[in-house]
C-alpha cells in the first residue's frame, strides 16, 4: 500500500419521531456505498463528490430534525488504512451477483425477446449498483465483470444467433446505381441491426431489393449481396454495426437523421450511447417478435417506425443546429 487515503467520516443523529424519513437516509447510505463504524458513524474515501454528497445528505438530516458532523481525515497508518479499506470489500456482492447471471443462464433459452431485454436491463443495473461504489477494485470486480460480459454476449447469441465478429480494414465508398435490382440476404429471425440495415437498403440504396432469409449464413447465394453475418459483403467493421456500414458504403451521412438513427442502432446491438428512443424502438420490435410476425411481416412493420423514426432524427437535429451560437 503505498499511501495513506483521507477519508471523510459522517457523525449523525437521525430524527427519533420520523420512521420513514430514517429509513430513507438509511436507504441514501447505503446507496452512497458508506460503511458503518459504529452506530450512528459512516465512512467513505474522501473525494470532492462524496463529499458534497455527504454535506447534502447532512443538510437534509437536519432539516428533518436530526444531527450530521461532516469531518475528513487521513488514515492514522497502513493498519488503520487496511482494516478502513477492508469495509468496502464488495467481494460478497459480487459473488451474490455472479451466482444470480449462472442461475439466469440456465433459463436464458427459454425465455421471451421481452423477457431477455428485461433480464439484461435488470442485470446491468445490479452490476452498476455495485461496481459504482467499489472503490478499491481487487480479482472480484475483475471475475465479475467477465461474467458480466459473457451473459450479455450469451444473451445476445440468443437474441441473434450468428452475430458476426468485427471485421477490420477500410470501408469502400461505392455507386448505388451499381446495386440495383439485386437479392439482398442476411439471417433470418431479424432483429435491430438487420432489420434496420433492410429498411436502409430499400430506402436509400436498391428501391427494388429482393430478400432472402437465411436459415443459415452458409445458404446465402453467390449472386446475392449478403450482410449482417460472418464473410458477408456488409457486415460490422471495426467499432461499427452493419447499418452503420452502409451507411458509410453508399455515402448517405449527409442523409438527415439518418447518422442519429445509427447512433440508436448501434446502442441497441452492441452497447454505446444512450439514446432515449431506443428504449420504445426495441419494445416495440421485442413486441413484434412476440406476435410471430414472419420476417417479411416485420420488415414492412419496422419500416414504418424507422421512417417515423428518421423524420424525428432530421426534424430534432434541424431544431438543434438553430440552436448553435
Amino acid at each position: 500500500m503505498n499511501s495513506l487515503n483521507d477519508w471523510l467520516l459522517l457523525v449523525l443523529t437521525l430524527p427519533t419521531d420520523n420512521a420513514t424519513a430514517r429509513m430513507r437516509f438509511w436507504r441514501a447510505l447505503k446507496a452512497k456505498g458508506c460503511a458503518v463504524l459504529r452506530d450512528g458513524v459512516y465512512l467513505l474515501p474522501a473525494t470532492s463528490a462524496a463529499e458534497a454528497e455527504l454535506l447534502e445528505l447532512g443538510a437534509s438530516i437536519g432539516e428533518a430534525g436530526g444531527a450530521a458532523h461532516l469531518v475528513r481525515a487521513p488514515s492514522r497508518d497502513a493498519d488503520q488504512e487496511a482494516e478502513f479499506r477492508s469495509l468496502f470489500d464488495r467481494a460478497d456482492d459480487y459473488g451474490a451477483f455472479v451466482r444470480s447471471l449462472a442461475d439466469a443462464r440456465k433459463t436464458l433459452s427459454d425465455l421471451s425477446p421481452a423477457e431477455i431485454t428485461r433480464l439484461l436491463r435488470r442485470t446491468g443495473k445490479d452490476f452498476e449498483a455495485i461496481s459504482s461504489i467499489d472503490f478499491f477494485r481487487n480479482e472480484a470486480s475483475t471475475r465479475a465483470e467477465a461474467a458480466w460480459q459473457d451473459f450479455v454476449a450469451l444473451a445476445n447469441t440468443v437474441l441473434s444467433p450468428g452475430e458476426p465478429h468485427p471485421a477490420e480494414g477500410a470501408i469502400p465508398v461505392l455507386r448505388r446505381e451499381d446495386h440495383q435490382g439485386r437479392t439482398w440476404a442476411t439471417r433470418q429471425r431479424l432483429w435491430v441491426d438487420r432489420v434496420a440495415s433492410a429498411w436502409l437498403i430499400r430506402r436509400f440504396i436498391d428501391f427494388r431489393a429482393q430478400f432472402l432469409w437465411l436459415a443459415s449464413p452458409g445458404e446465402c447465394p453467390a449472386d446475392a449481396l449478403g450482410f449482417d453475418f460472418d464473410g458477408a459483403a456488409f457486415t460490422h467493421v471495426g467499432e461499427r454495426v452493419t447499418f452503420e456500414v452502409l451507411v458509410a458504403s453508399f455515402n448517405l451521412e449527409d442523409e438527415p437523421g439518418l447518422l442519429k438513427l445509427g447512433t440508436m442502432v448501434h446502442a441497441l446491438d452492441i452497447g454505446g450511447p444512450v439514446v432515449p428512443e431506443a428504449i420504445g424502438f426495441e419494445a416495440v420490435m421485442a413486441g413484434a417478435k412476440a406476435r410471430a410476425l414472419t420476417d417479411d411481416e416485420m420488415l414492412a412493420e419496422m419500416s414504418n417506425v424507422l421512417d417515423s423514426l428518421l423524420a424525428h432524427f432530421a426534424a430534432t437535429g434541424k431544431t438543434d443546429a438553430g440552436k448553435r451560437p
